[in-house]
């Protein structure tokens, strides 16, 4: 039996696709930012993220360009991708990390391994109701979906991109997955940002103690004031030089390494150590961790990560290409595994968080660290005090390098129990 003809999309040039994708993340940028009440109320009931998906998914839906025909994914996946990820994970900070304090840490990693089981636990659970979620191995596998998931709930979007890569969700999957996360995740924004109204309430009813937080407070502070500065042309060259550099370094590494496993270890397949993608993202990250220990972390303060962010967004807007809403239809069903799985979550954090007398603050941030990621873990943050923002993004940046591996664990775990 045949297959059926490709139907050519009005636009076929690769060039002139990215050109639409730039200017569509340029308009959620400048509206999503805008003081007019129109797009503020918009905005306030729509994240911009999801614009950035459901836009570049109008031009694939209406025959504009054609995920199939267009290359510029691959562009993305293997160009942008792991510039994206040492960028993001150069930054860290391991001694500010250790002077947060062990509550901080044991809130975030708690929050972590909350994801991972939070998971696998999720997915039995709902499979009680709706077994044929089981069993499926093909691309369109719910387990690979949540395995992209947990990549956005360990760090954020651009780990969320790697796990669908590695594990080869498509399209379907993958859409109804970014919906569950953005339902769910805001959902228990909304409930941190009450938390943070209310943290000396709550703090004081539990005991907490909360000196350190004025330390911490003074330490962002004088950071901030020291490290600041106008970056330059050669800042940027250097950014774009470890950026790509590190991405070559990491393709040239694979290009050894996915042959070597495939010849004398042809049973770790399934562990994805076949993968040249996978390879590529491992090799990066760990660039950017031993990197981070070097005065290449000093290009943070010129806006190292905010590039890295730049293609983040590009990343997501290509994988916009590639959704079809019309499945969101479909998402009810998978919110329930959300939901289930941010409960698990969530309720690791609150008994941890009562053992240790963590104050709220560090059980907020530690959380949106692993599920908002640098987008999110800020504005809860400073929503306790604004120069507590950048512990957001440290714990964020620590989410992004955990990312990776946690996660590649959490799908290997509801491989397990899914195919």
């Amino acid at each position: 039996m045949s297959s059926a003809p490709l139907t050519m999309p009005l636009i076929t040039n690769d060039v002139t696709v990215l050109g639409l994708l730039s200017l569509i993340l340029g308009f959620v940028f400048y509206t999503s930012n805008s003081q007019h009440p129109i797009w503020q109320k918009f905005y306030k009931y729509v994240p911009a993220l999801l614009m950035c998906y459901l836009l570049p998914s109008l031009l694939n839906t209406f025959g504009i360009v054609s995920a199939e025909v267009s290359q510029i994914d691959e562009v993305a996946k293997y160009y942008l991708l792991p510039a994206c990820l040492v960028l993001l994970t150069l930054s860290i900070d391991i001694k500010a990390i250790g002077a947060l304090g062990n509550k901080a840490l044991i809130m975030f990693f708690t929050g972590t391994v909350g994801v991972v089981i939070g998971g696998p636990i999720a997915l039995l659970v709902v499979s009680v109701i709706w077994p044929e979620l089981l069993g499926v191995t093909g691309p369109d596998a719910v387990w690979r979906g949540m395995a992209a998931l947990a990549g956005s709930w360990i760090g954020g979007g651009a780990n969320m991109l790697a796990m669908k890569e590695i594990y080869g969700a498509d399209g379907k999957i993958f859409t109804i997955m970014v919906t569950v996360d953005i339902v769910v995740a805001n959902l228990w924004m909304a409930c941190l940002l009450y938390f943070a109204a209310n943290h000396k309430r709550i703090d004081a009813k539990s005991g907490a103690d909360t000196s350190g937080i004025n330390k911490l407070i003074a330490r962002v502070d004088a950071f901030e004031r020291e490290h600041a500065r106008r970056p330059e042309l050669k800042d940027f060259i250097y950014i774009l030089a470890i950026a790509f550099g590190a991405a070559g370094f990491a393709h040239l590494a694979a290009d050894f390494l996915v042959p070597y496993f495939q010849t004398n270890f042809p049973e770790l397949k399934k562990f994805s150590l076949h993968s040249k993608l996978f390879w590529i993202i491992v090799l990066v990250t760990t660039v950017g961790l031993l990197l981070s220990f070097t005065k290449v972390r000093q290009l943070e303060a010129v806006g190292a990560s905010k590039v890295g962010s730049s293609f983040l967004y590009i990343l997501v807007a290509t994988i916009g290409l590639h959704m079809d809403i019309t499945q969101i239809v479909e998402a009810p069903k998978y919110v329930v595994i959300g939901l289930i799985w941010m409960a698990v979550h969530i309720a690791l954090l609150f008994i941890v968080g009562r053992v240790i007398k963590a104050p709220i603050f560090y059980l907020a941030v530690g959380s949106k660290a692993n599920i908002g990621g640098a987008a999110s873990a800020p504005v809860i943050a400073s929503a306790f005090h604004p120069s507590l923002a950048p512990v957001g993004v440290l714990l964020a940046v620590l989410g992004y390098a955990l990312g990776t591996y946690m996660a590649w664990i959490c799908g290997q775990l509801l491989r397990i129990i899914g195919s």
